[in-house]
């Protein structure tokens, strides 16, 4: 027989630590932001005025999964809504329950929220993998349970496929040849004039030595876990001396309200083992960063930037060429690189992954008939589609 317990106190979840880490072995495309740490780090900073549900489901009284949601209020078009959704406020780029049994959890838990008490105005999922690992479960869950959902298109995230499923690794070179013309001869010539600085090897700019360096420590478990921050540190310095310093939405490591809780998520990756710190260093100076996360050989771009009153023109752009070459190296299966239409993601980019988005708008429910509304309108082009994307972490910013 199948149940589902719910937990409303963060403090709770911590006897079902290794649970949970046992289901997330199991979970396609699992990242940091489906660990405990993640939520954790997340709640300790985001969750004062939210409440906490998250789902427990158990068949034959064992965890066969879990969900995590979150009721938050949120100031929308209409005025103030309490959404029920995902603790992930577009940090990362997809999100799902926890554990291999994706389907029966999920429709379990959304047969559990029907049936209670309603705290919520509306259900909104804009990070559902829909294409991918998610295949329309959550849909069909939510459908299932007397939740019928409007589907949309969520964010839209650059991709670089480095190895599909079930084939050969293509490569660095293949990768490269792919890319066109001009992008070739950037990376060509910015590999020629920083003397090509790979791990293990420095390199040259105007006399000076450069250094490549990654870090990617293995988790606390196996003896390591080391968060490295001296590099964290030097990731923040040139973050501070870029144009991100200037920034007011949150898109930068040195941001005043979100650099404790970033400070605090990067132990956590660390401890876990999904950190992946990236700095090019110029004469002993960083000049530019790459700060990702990793798991199951899917890196996900968070944030990058480079000092550009550094005199090393051309810098960033290295360093994510060396980045890229060394995964391929490495065997990582996927980059990330976040969304937003930078250039450079145009460029370097082998296709995009655009996120379903579902949400449910009750009938009884006064407040959601606004975005019942909006949503209308959208469908018939009277009023432009919102950004898919507009939180603090949009994917890794240049």
């Amino acid at each position: 027989m199948a149940d589902v317990h719910e937990i409303n106190d963060i403090a709770e979840l911590q006897a079902y630590r290794l649970t949970w880490a046992a289901l997330l072995g199991s979970t396609e495309r699992a990242s940091f932001f489906h660990t405990l740490d993640w939520l954790e780090a997340y709640w300790r900073h985001f969750g004062a005025g939210q409440k906490l549900r998250a789902m427990i489901v158990r068949a034959a009284g064992r965890p066969i999964g879990i969900v995590p949601l979150v009721v938050k209020t949120e100031r929308r078009r209409f005025g103030k809504l309490r959404v029920l959704t995902y603790p992930l406020d577009n940090w990362g780029a997809c999100y799902s329950p926890v554990g291999a049994c994706q389907a029966a959890t999920i429709a379990l838990a959304m047969r559990c929220v029907a049936s209670t008490r309603r705290d919520w105005d509306i259900i909104d999922l804009p990070w559902v993998d829909g294409p991918g690992a998610d295949r329309g479960r959550t849909q069909h869950a939510m459908n299932r349970a007397g939740l019928r959902c409007a589907k949309r298109d969520g964010h839209a995230n650059s991709v670089i496929a480095m190895q599909e499923s079930g084939t050969q690794q293509p490569g660095w070179q293949a990768y490269l040849a792919g890319r066109c013309s001009r992008t070739r001869q950037e990376i060509r010539r910015g590999l020629r004039r920083f003397g090509d600085p790979a791990i293990g090897r420095i390199g040259s700019f105007r006399g000076e030595p450069v250094e490549y360096i990654r870090h990617r420590p293995a988790p606390r478990a196996a003896g390591d876990g080391d968060p490295a921050w001296r590099l964290y540190e030097e990731c923040e310095a040139v973050a501070r001396g870029s144009w991100q310093a200037a920034s007011t939405n949150g898109n930068t490591l040195c941001h005043d309200r979100y650099q404790p809780f970033l400070r605090d998520a990067h132990a956590a990756a660390a401890r876990c083992g999904m950190v992946d710190i990236n700095v090019l260093r110029v004469g002993g100076r960083a000049v530019a960063y790459n700060y990702n996360y990793h798991a199951g050989g899917v890196v996900f771009g968070l944030r990058t930037g480079f000092c550009k009153d550094s005199g090393c023109s051309g810098a960033g752009m290295l360093l994510t060429t060396l980045t890229l070459r060394d995964s391929f190296d490495r065997g990582d299966t996927r980059f990330e690189m976040g969304t937003g239409e930078q250039d450079y993601k145009r460029r370097l980019r082998t296709g995009v992954a655009v996120a379903t988005r579902l949400t449910h708008t009750p009938a009884a429910s006064w407040r959601s008939q606004g975005v019942r509304l909006g949503m209308w309108l959208e469908t018939r082009g009277l009023r432009p589609a919102p950004a898919g994307c507009v939180g603090p972490a949009a994917g890794a910013t240049a």
